[in-house]
């Protein structure tokens, strides 16, 4: 008898040929991108160092797209973007000690599921295991610096490793949840002439994570014979481009649905059940907290997902989450450890229709509390900004969000107009992040504009990507909010302690800068915004938009 397991597939000729006669002048480098390229990456973000520059010289040699940024934790968040866009893993090089530590930042934030294939040098073989060897860029255990904030390292030691290193590392980014992962690799054996044959096709599918029936079962039981179920879709969803299977179990259920900032576009912003992602309102919570069944899709509940920890669910959950970590971590539930389109698609075959002929208006009854209390505030700038952007930007275009307050009114206010449309650094929530992201995204996808918005402080952290932007003629358009300093902070000292302290910031003329790039730049104002938006976005190529004002957030809902 013959298993599947035993079968092996035997080599064409023209592989057989390649083996035994490969191309001179290859090293351990080669091997590198050999292997990236027979894994399916077309793209590797990056820049180069003395220890990396083997890879750099192997790119020279192979079909690899390069795409160098100025600084290293922009290469990362450049590297999370096109993850994000295309779902396959984005190889970011990197060189040892400085180099690979810029990139960490970075990497915390793709931990929140971005596949990212992060691969650093490291200091010749001679110099490892201990000690302090005087090498430039030496740590002593580079690899520890990653452990905490990455899904897995892969070190590598010979030249015989690296294929299968960077096959587990792809496998592992790539199994949900998706995430960043780490492989370093000395210098001498990137540097040193190879024997072995080229790498041609790596097996490293990504594992499955299918739900176990016995709870499915009975999760489609509590929700066939609830009385209020509600549904709180999280990024997992998004990520397992699950949103299809979602809206049909809501309507199934007749369920109404909250996304949160993670998981914007997850289900229909106007459908007649979407609550939005007024996650910050408390009358979104309290009727989240009724729910006799509530369902948390791709979401761990945690900071703001769950307003700030002062959510409390009255009734059953069930959480379906891929992250075992984050299953249950904050709220007893029936946990369901599986990837959400999956898990999804085993509740539509089991579950039964229900009607409710109420649920659409509660909706639109917590929808219209919600704007009431909004409206009470004098918050027209800020609303109409956002209305101006949604006008401006075309319904498919990827949009990115650094760190800032118009950011904060857009994850519970903002429509995406569709499943991964809406990204924004709420993962680790470091500065820096919407302008190099969105590079990543058009170099994913040059057939569609992409929005990055940002303050004048998160600004400041990625100005040298201007010169990325030019260079390779990226459709980016760059809305700068500019306030003068770092804005939500200075409303939470001013709100805490009276007063704010090194809030204010000296700032370049944004326009004068963008100009210097090469890149055309516009000043608005909030009545002409949108033209302006509009017109830098239909334009090809790199442009800026700098907006003065000075914005507030509504106020903090939770406190009732």
């Amino acid at each position: 008898m013959t298993h599947d397991h035993d079968l092996v597939l035997r080599p064409t000729a023209a592989q057989t040929e390649a083996a035994l006669n490969p191309p001179p002048g290859r090293s351990g480098a080669d091997l590198v991108v050999e292997t990236l390229a027979g894994l399916g990456a077309t793209t590797v973000f990056g820049l180069p160092g003395q220890h990396a520059l083997g890879v750099f010289d192997a790119l020279r040699r192979s079909d690899l797209r390069y795409i160098g940024l100025r600084v290293e934790n922009n290469a990362g968040f450049a590297a999370d973007a096109y993850g994000r866009v295309t779902g396959e893993a984005a190889p970011l090089l990197l060189s040892t000690g400085p180099g690979a530590l810029t990139s960490l930042a970075a990497l915390q934030e793709a931990a929140a599921s971005a596949p990212v294939l992060a691969i650093g040098s490291q200091i010749p073989t001679a110099g490892l295991g201990g000690g302090r060897h005087g090498y430039l860029h030496e740590l002593p255990d580079q690899a520890a610096s990653f452990r905490g904030v990455v899904k897995s390292v892969h070190p590598v030691r010979t030249q015989s490793q690296i294929p299968s290193a960077l096959a587990e590392a792809w496998k592992s980014a790539l199994t949900a949840p998706h995430g960043p992962v780490w492989v370093e690799i000395p210098q001498d054996v990137l540097l040193a002439r190879t024997s072995i044959p080229v790498v041609t096709a790596p097996d490293a599918l990504p594992e499955d994570l299918p739900p176990r029936p016995e709870l499915t079962a009975v999760a489609a039981d509590l929700l066939s014979r609830a009385a209020r179920p509600a549904i709180i879709a999280g990024g997992g969803v998004v990520r397992a481009d699950a949103s299809k299977k979602l809206r049909q179990l809501a309507e199934l259920l007749q369920a109404p649905v909250v996304t949160t900032f993670g998981g914007k576009g997850a289900f229909p912003w106007k459908h007649p059940l979407s609550l939005q992602s007024w996650l910050e309102d408390r009358h979104t919570t309290d009727f989240l907290e009724d729910a006799d069944v509530l369902l948390v899709v791709g979401s761990g509940l945690g900071e703001l997902s769950s307003n700030y920890h002062t959510f409390k669910p009255r009734g059953r959950v069930i959480q379906i989450e891929a992250d075992l970590g984050k299953l249950e971590s904050n709220h007893p539930a029936l946990g369901i450890h599986a990837d959400a389109r999956l898990a999804l698609q085993a509740l539509l075959e089991t579950v039964e229709r229900r009607a409710d002929e109420t649920a659409a208006e509660r909706v639109r009854d917590v929808l219209s509390r919600v704007s009431e209390r909004i409206a009470s505030q004098d918050l027209t700038l800020e609303q109409n900004l956002l209305a101006s952007i949604r006008r401006a930007l075309p319904a498919t275009s990827p949009s990115f969000w650094d760190m800032t307050i118009l950011a904060y009114w857009a994850w519970s206010a903002f429509d995406p107009q569709g499943p991964n449309h809406m990204h924004s650094a709420q993962g680790a929530g470091g500065l820096g992040y919407g302008f190099p992201a969105a590079l990543g995204a058009a170099v994913a996808d040059p057939t569609r504009p992409v929005l990055a918005v940002s303050g004048d402080g998160g600004a400041l952290y990625s100005l040298a990507e201007l010169a990325t932007a030019r260079q390779y003629d990226l459709n980016v358009t760059w809305l700068i909010v500019d306030d003068g300093g770092y804005g939500i902070l200075r409303e939470y000292m001013t709100d805490a302690f009276g007063g704010a302290t090194a809030t204010e910031l000296t700032r370049p003329d944004f326009v004068a800068l963008a100009e210097s790039f090469g890149v055309p730049g516009v000043r608005t104002t909030p009545q002409t915004l949108e033209a302006d938006l509009a017109k830098a976005l239909s334009e090809p190529g790199p442009s800026v938009v700098v907006l003065p004002a000075v914005l507030r957030m509504f106020a903090p809902t939770h406190l009732g």
